[in-house]
């Protein structure tokens, strides 16, 4: 017998948590948001993992739906390509896509306040300081802990959108058939700070991404609209060097001069930032099924990813969407919607972290390569001069809506032929020559 869906329990009160509290608010449920953390809106306990987003298509849609993006654009700073500094301080801007294509810079923790208070507004009940202990699939409930006490509530429904290390997940993993993965990359990630410069202007070019692409390591920054930068130094963890190796703040120092130095004038407390920031991991995670029962995995506690490609929080804010349009096309039967829209996301959620992964080689090693920046203008020529038939992965997955498991496909297809077109003799030297239209028709083959 189906059981009817009234009240609704959402884990984790995140970005992801609070636009689908906002969604499923929207349409008529009794929604109750839980988080264990103290409420962002009146402290500033985040400093440290806070990446600065990316927001792009995806991610914009979802805020288009539930009706805040206007505000959201006030905290939006948009960047048009990756400007790359060379060891020597030279400088290469890259564009991500065509003239008037880019994506926005965010602060994690504005954008999170700005959906607190919608939820809020809309009727959400959102109880801060409870930590969920466990989550019992069976019967729909949760465990919490409170500052005094423990209590257990029941719901119709659970969302988890806990994160990566989803406490509905590590209940879920205890099931007969639950297929789990987790990759850690060897590198974790330390957060900077380039403040504002005497006059109070942006110190570097503010309309950027910024890359110090190092092979194994590097160092990018995005700006903030107090005019600083958030830098973010992806290092190893062990090796030469790395977070272990650099042990005293003059080994700090002399790296950054070595490595960076372009940089260096601007990390004004370099130093003490390097070691009062804490040194965070990048996990990848798959698993399925992501729904057991009437609980639900969403975001990255469903699929979590490293940031390289800036799709984890537009990943996130999709699967609200897709679940939302899903509703709608069923009419609010939640056994048909969940069902399709595992089959839907799983598949996309898998893709995109391929590809970001992929994509720490290219920023880190291959956007510093001559032949890698040859094959990028081509492929930026064939777009213009086709622009529905040769579309860059990078703009299928940033610009458009288009699947990411689709894009992924028709991605891998484009590289085999570039592969081939790469290999011509002296292309270096004659790509501006080659005949485009014999590689787009080769997409048809």
């Amino acid at each position: 017998m189906k059981k009817e869906i009234k009240h609704i329990g959402v884990l984790g009160a995140g970005l992801v948590g609070a636009l689908l509290s906002i969604y499923l608010r929207n349409r008529g449920y009794k929604v109750s948001l839980y988080e264990k953390r103290d409420d962002m809106r009146r402290s500033s306990s985040d400093s440290g993992r806070s990446i600065n987003l990316a927001l792009s298509k995806r991610g914009i849609k979802a805020l288009e739906d539930i009706g805040v993006i206007e505000e959201v654009k006030k905290i939006m700073l948009p960047m048009e390509g990756r400007m790359m500094h060379s060891q020597d301080g030279d400088l290469t801007f890259q564009p991500y896509g065509k003239e008037g294509q880019f994506i926005n810079s965010v602060s994690r923790g504005n954008l999170n306040k700005i959906l607190l208070e919608k939820a809020e507004a809309a009727g959400v009940e959102i109880k801060f300081e409870h930590t969920c202990k466990s989550v019992d699939l069976e019967g729909t409930s949760v465990t919490f802990k409170t500052s005094n006490a423990e209590k257990t509530i029941q719901f119709d429904l659970i969302f988890g959108s806990d994160g990566a290390y989803s406490q509905m997940r590590q209940a879920m993993l205890k099931t007969d058939r639950f297929n789990y993965e987790q990759y850690y990359i060897p590198h974790g990630y330390k957060e900077l700070s380039i403040p504002p410069t005497e006059d109070g202007d942006f110190a570097i070019a503010p309309n950027a991404l910024h890359i110090w692409p190092r092979g194994q390591y590097m160092l990018i920054a995005l700006p903030n609209l107090d005019k600083s930068f958030t830098c973010t130094l992806f290092f190893p963890f062990e090796g030469q060097p790395s977070f272990e190796s650099l042990q005293s703040p003059q080994q700090v120092l002399n790296f950054f001069k070595n490595t960076f130095p372009d940089s260096l004038p601007h990390l004004k407390n370099i130093q003490d930032e390097y070691f009062q920031n804490p040194t965070s991991s990048l996990v990848t995670v798959k698993c399925e099924p992501w729904v057991k029962n009437n609980c639900v995995l969403i975001g990255d506690a469903a699929h979590a990813i490293v940031p390289f490609y800036g799709q984890g929080m537009n990943a996130g804010f999709e699967d609200c969407y897709e679940l939302n349009f899903l509703l709608e096309k069923h009419s609010d039967d939640w056994e048909k919607t969940l069902e399709e829209y595992q089959e839907l996301r799983k598949k996309d959620g898998d893709a995109i972290a391929d590809l970001a992964l992929h994509n720490f080689v290219e920023m880190r090693d291959l956007v510093a390569d001559e032949k890698f920046l040859v094959q990028k203008k081509i492929e930026a020529k064939l777009h213009e001069l086709f622009p529905d038939k040769w579309i860059p992965l990078y703009s299928m997955v940033t610009f458009s809506d288009l699947r990411y498991s689709e894009a992924y496909e028709i991605g891998k297809k484009q590289q085999a032929i570039m592969d081939e077109v790469m290999q011509k003799p002296n292309i270096l030297e004659n790509w501006e020559s080659i005949d485009l239209e014999a590689i787009v028709q080769k997409l048809d083959d």
